[in-house]
């Protein structure tokens, strides 16, 4: 069991931290290496916003107090933007902190925070469908598994199949909605 898990605001230092793991197939692991890309617009980002704003965020993940990764989420529609907007989630921790259930507290913590501080009805997370420990993480963090997006990520030089899981206001971890 990992120590307290908390989510904050990204400073600099976990900037430093970021580039230095996500910056390679060794850090970001099989399924969410893109390929590489400057830091330089999440330094302008994080500059001019803090990596916080009406359209989606960053926070960083820490375990007693150090920094293990990052939690994001950006705006997604079903339908009429105005009418149906969700929030879609998504992680990265360092390779150290893989396989100790941080990433499932770190999910239930931002799912957490935005049917707090947002009037999201919906979140939405997807995963490689070959990315079970993911799976499992989501799970355990209170989403359920909706189906399979064929064809929805290019990576690698291919198309993957994703799996997609939700959770709706109502499902909240700790039963009644807000």
């Amino acid at each position: 069991m990992p120590d307290e898990i908390t989510l904050r605001p990204v400073t600099a230092d976990d900037l430093d931290l970021f580039e230095r793991e996500f910056n390679g197939p060794e850090g970001t692991g099989p399924y969410q290496w893109f390929g590489f890309g400057s830091p330089a617009g999440l330094r302008r980002q994080f500059a001019e916003t803090g990596l916080l704003g009406p359209d989606g965020g960053v926070l960083s993940v820490a375990e007693a107090g150090r920094t293990v990764g990052r939690v994001e989420w950006f705006a997604s529609t079903w339908g009429r933007p105005a009418t149906s907007t969700c929030w879609t989630l998504a992680i990265g921790l360092v390779p150290a902190a893989h396989g100790r259930g941080i990433g499932t507290q770190a999910q239930r913590r931002l799912a957490e925070y935005l049917f707090d501080h947002t009037r999201a009805e919906r979140l939405q997370a997807w995963t490689d469908c070959a990315n079970l420990a993911e799976q499992r993480a989501l799970e355990k963090a209170g989403f359920v598994r909706e189906g399979v997006l064929r064809s929805a990520q290019w990576r690698g030089g291919r198309w993957h199949d994703q799996v997609i899981f939700s959770m709706l206001r109502a499902e909240r971890p700790g039963g009644e909605p807000r």
